[in-house]
């Protein structure tokens, strides 16, 4: 037993890492991935997109979200007591850093290393007469015609411009055909255009050649404005805030409130400005002013403005040496007999954890729910499903048959809006009740239901995950989902859709933790009962695993336990305010963040209590807009074997890891683990391993 330090202020800043400067450390994290010779070559491309297309979000919501708190007089500072100006300049500062380490990878690792392999871009080097005239052919049919180039005067005013997306600024010299003077001229990139073209066989010196829409706009800015002199091209692209801001008083109808702040976010404000080195001060001047910028948000690029349009060749390669080796995602036995789904999860509760098993269990219990005459009715919650779903179409099919079908669906989940208001008007077609969850609480949770008459009693079974319901992401993101007949669980998520359904009070819940009513004070709960195990001098211990961890009471209460004497890992994979290792406060936490060919997604809980361990997934991060600002759920894995399945997979493996692990240390930095003497030990290698035997 050891007493809690009395002289211990667990709010006190400097126990705090500042979570935009952590979520930045992340992308430098991902980013690594990409300059990892062990990883396969196109793969490390891809890492390097993802960083950047990372660093757009971060922009388009972070750092756009402060300069609005800091306008508007809400600047007050995180739990780690950084001045918002301070942070925005610290953002700036690793943000720079980071940019420069991308366009470094691509210069100096990624295009001589494709190159090796005959991936050839062509943009800096000399070209060839016979690459030259096709580019220049090329530019004149397939580009000129969709290009509206505007030269800038009283009559032309600076177009509007569209967030994130590619321009070129010509500077020109000489008189048009109604004589007046060059000055400035932008080009828009129409989106309908490829932003990576391939060089045909008859051209290319290299097996995959390939050149930038951008080159060709600056190459040929002279075909563009005939008869002009050009004195010099400069790409550029504007990042915009888009963070939707919608109060409950002025949504009568949300969707269609949503809908005009969908057409307006694309010219909302700008936050960033990116350039071509080449930029002249004169063009880099009529930008700012035109965009209401300062030099502090203009980042030079020594490339391409977007790097992420490199992804595209990823598919346009057919070099499968260069990618990781396929694998089919298993589909567990329980499945695979003849027998219902009904039949099989009454049998016993169920897992998957994707993306090593499949999601086609999922799909099908939805399937033969839609069809079977003994299902009364279906609800879910939907926050990203994809339009083109099998889901969609069972509720659906689902509701015209006569079946009371719910579907709740999140419009909110950001840069999915449009899509989800499509998905809501093609199910209230089809008869679902559809249902916007609850204004100023995303409904994050994701949660089936089925009703279902059996021998004359009505049964439920239920479906909860820590990932979305939809397909494409079910092989990329590692979640697991539960199937159950559980009487206490699904009647719990029976009464969490009544909750979004009707207008009535919060319900207690028997088993499972919601937010935003119990679950921040549950979890609160379960590390007081460790700390009160370890008090008495019986082990305690904790594991969580996360997306991310930033909510200062939650912090506060690990440093608490630690100082109690409970052991504590946490499995993090972005931002982390949290400091372990430090003396007296967190030296027996320990932070790990896992990266590798998956994106880690699963929320995975454990808790020891003196020897009768409990083990939940969830939805939720321990974030405050997770734990206080949204729905969501969490559930407890009450079956023996699968409980110890779940600690076994997603926390014990992970702590094993010794590859593709990154320690976090009390200053905020992370050092890569290392096998040492250890036997190398990756957790997806393993999970890969054991699902496809």
């Amino acid at each position: 037993m050891e007493p809690e330090p009395a002289s211990v202020d667990f709010r006190a800043a400097n126990l705090y890492l500042n979570h935009e400067l952590s979520a930045l450390e992340f992308n430098a994290r991902v980013l690594a991935q990409a300059r990892n010779a062990t990883v396969p070559l196109l793969e490390r491309l891809h890492f390097l997109c993802i960083s950047v297309r990372n660093l757009d979000e971060f922009f388009e919501v972070r750092v756009a979200s402060l300069r609005h708190w800091i306008a508007y007089g809400d600047a007050r500072p995180g739990p780690d007591g950084m001045p918002l100006a301070g942070v925005l300049a610290r953002v700036r500062e690793n943000a720079t850093r980071l940019m420069h380490a991308q366009y470094e990878t691509w210069h100096d690792e990624l295009r001589p290393a494709l190159a090796r392999e005959g991936i050839v871009f062509i943009d800096g080097a000399p070209w060839s007469p016979a690459q030259t005239r096709w580019a220049r052919t090329h530019f004149e049919r397939e580009i000129l015609p969709v290009l509206s180039p505007l030269g800038l005067n009283s009559a032309h005013p600076f177009p509007r411009i569209l967030n994130k997306s590619l321009n070129v600024a010509v500077v020109l010299d000489g008189e048009d055909a109604f004589g007046r003077e060059g000055h400035v001229a932008v080009v828009r990139a129409p989106r309908s255009l490829p932003r990576v073209i391939r060089l045909p066989p008859e051209v290319a010196d290299a097996p995959h050649q390939f050149v930038f829409l951008s080159t060709l706009l600056e190459r040929f800015a002279d075909v563009m404005f005939p008869g002009m002199t050009i004195r010099g091209a400069c790409q550029f692209r504007v990042t915009r805030d888009s963070e939707l801001e919608l109060e409950e008083g002025d949504t009568e109808n949300l969707a269609r409130v949503l809908s005009m702040e969908l057409r307006e976010r694309a010219y909302a404000d700008a936050v960033r400005l990116e350039l071509g080195e080449g930029c002249t001060p004169e063009v880099r001047q009529m930008l700012l002013v035109n965009f209401g910028l300062t030099d502090a948000d203009v980042y030079l690029c020594s490339g391409p403005v977007n790097l992420h349009r490199a992804s595209a060749v990823y598919d346009m390669v057919d070099r499968p040496d260069l990618k990781y080796p396929p694998f089919v995602p298993a589909v567990p036995r329980a499945f695979t007999a003849d027998a219902g789904m009904f039949d099989t999860i009454s049998q016993g509760d169920l897992l998957l954890h994707h993306p090593f098993e499949s999601f086609t269990p999922v799909l099908e219990l939805l399937r033969q729910a839609s069809t079977d005459a003994d299902v009364l009715a279906i609800r879910q919650t939907l926050y990203r499903v994809g339009e083109d779903s099998p889901l969609v179409g069972y509720l659906a099919e689902a509701a015209r048959s006569g079946k009371e079908v719910t579907a709740v669906i999140e419009l909110r989940a950001r840069f999915d809006e449009e899509a989800n208001i499509r998905l809501a008007d093609r199910l209230q077609e089809a008869g679902v009740q559809v249902v916007y969850g609850v204004v100023g609480y995303k409904t994050h949770a994701k949660m089936l239901l089925i009703v279902r008459r059996e021998r004359g009693v009505l049964c439920r079974y239920a479906h909860l995950s820590t990932g979305n319901y939809h397909l494409a992401t079910s092989r990329l993101y590692t979640d697991i989902g539960l199937m159950t007949r559980d009487p206490g669980i699904c009647a719990d998520v029976g009464r969490i859709f009544q909750q979004l359904c009707s207008l009535g009070p919060a319900v207690e819940l028997e088993h499972v933790l919601q937010s935003p009513f119990s679950l921040h004070r549950g979890l609160l709960g379960l590390v007081e009962r460790e700390i009160t195990h370890a008090r008495a001098g019986k082990p305690a211990r904790i594991i969580a695993r996360m997306n991310a961890l930033n909510e200062p009471s939650m912090v506060a209460a690990l440093y608490r336990a630690s100082c109690a004497g409970v052991e504590i890992d946490l499995i993090v994979r972005g931002a982390c305010i949290l400091r372990p290792g430090l003396p007296g406060v967190s030296e027996r936490i320990r932070v790990r963040s896992v990266l590798g060919r998956f994106l880690e997604h699963s929320r995975v809980y454990w808790f020891a209590n003196d020897g009768h361990a409990e083990i939940y997934g969830s939805s939720a991060d321990w974030m405050e807009r997770n734990l206080l600002r949204r729905v969501e759920a969490c559930f407890p894995i009450r079956d023996p074997r699968l409980a110890a399945r779940v600690f076994r997979e997603t926390l014990q493996n992970y702590l094993d890891d010794n590859v593709q692990a990154w320690l976090l240390d009390a200053d905020g930095r992370y050092r890569r683990a290392t096998p040492g003497d250890a036997p190398a030990h990756s957790a997806q290698d393993w999970l890969l391993e054991q699902y496809k035997a």
